[in-house]
């Protein structure tokens, strides 16, 4: 299984439908916002929504986790611990920084700056927590990735380049928060069950944004059959994501994973597009555009790997 895991082409798919998967929260979560009457500027209630997805998330994981081992997931130990410090970066800080930055910024600036955070995880992987090295394929790579991710955002006004630090600041730091959770759970899933981590830390930090969204004011009075399955959606992707994403990240390099988020703009903007009829966010000029300067981007960073396969 590991040595499956290690193969190119099977990181290339398994990383790509992770971020597919990601990327179609992007339509989802404003599908659910307009089904559960919850609207833009609502934080409270956002920070209140997003707990309550990865609260099910995490009982998805838990449960299907315990279903194909046969025995129920459950840490022990300090794994608790493990758990509940991947959850703080993953899901409590990132999200919370990341929808409070938001209602103070454009979600254009968002994407971009939440696209830089292959910079940073590969810049936290190699140069705080040593993990890797850090070579001028993936320093080429991401800069060619990042570019694609600029130029799906782009809007025919252009962008402004002014920040905020409880906008613009707060969703690069949700991206910081991000970074230290994916070497966090590269170092822990040596020794943990990666299905167990996932499972507990979106069951953890879905359990704190609750209290938080409840705390700051945030209600969700508005029920119907459509809401649920949307909301049990988002909940399954984000299960599904990030338990293949923490496999990944077991087997192989941080930065040969994580160069793939590059790809997950792109897959939001485009089911945006089809599904939210988003027709004069990007044209399909642009978009090819974008997902080449990824693809190249992807393969570069991948280079210096010695493998038979590839992509």
């Amino acid at each position: 299984m590991s040595e499956y895991l290690k193969k190119t082409w099977v990181v290339c798919l398994l990383a790509s439908v992770s971020c597919f998967l990601w990327g179609s929260a992007f339509p989802g979560v404003k599908i659910g916002y307009e089904w559960f009457q919850i609207a833009s500027g609502e934080t409270a209630a956002q920070i209140l929504f997003a707990g309550c997805r990865f609260f099910l998330a995490g009982i998805l994981v838990i449960f299907f986790g315990s279903f194909t081992s046969g025995k129920l997931l459950k840490p022990a130990g300090a794994e608790w611990k493990h758990a509940a410090l991947i959850s703080l970066f993953q899901t409590i800080l990132q999200y919370i920084l990341f929808y409070i930055g938001l209602a103070n910024t454009t979600g254009t600036k968002a994407s971009i700056i939440v696209g830089s955070n292959v910079f940073i995880v590969i810049l936290t992987a190699s140069l705080i927590f040593r993990q890797e090295k850090l070579t001028r394929e993936k320093i080429l790579g991401c800069v060619i990735g990042f570019a694609g991710v600029v130029l799906i955002n782009l809007t025919p006004g252009g962008m402004v380049l002014a920040m905020s630090f409880g906008g613009e600041g707060l969703v690069l730091l949700s991206t910081v928060a991000y970074a230290f959770s994916s070497v966090i759970m590269k170092k822990y899933s040596k020794t943990d069950n990666p299905v167990m981590l996932s499972g507990y830390q979106f069951f953890i930090g879905g359990i704190v944004m609750m209290a938080v969204g409840f705390c700051m004011g945030g209600r969700i009075t508005v029920f119907s059959a459509k809401a649920a399955l949307m909301l049990l959606y988002l909940a399954f992707a984000s299960a599904m994501a990030y338990t293949i994403w923490s496999q990944l990240l077991k087997y192989n390099p941080v930065s040969r994973v994580a160069v793939f988020c590059f790809m997950t703009p792109v897959f939001g903007v485009l089911l945006s597009t089809v599904l939210l009829h988003e027709s004069e966010q990007v044209s399909l000029v642009q978009g090819g555009a974008a997902l080449i300067l990824i693809t190249v981007g992807i393969v570069i960073s991948h280079r210096e790997q010695k493998e038979p396969d590839r992509c």
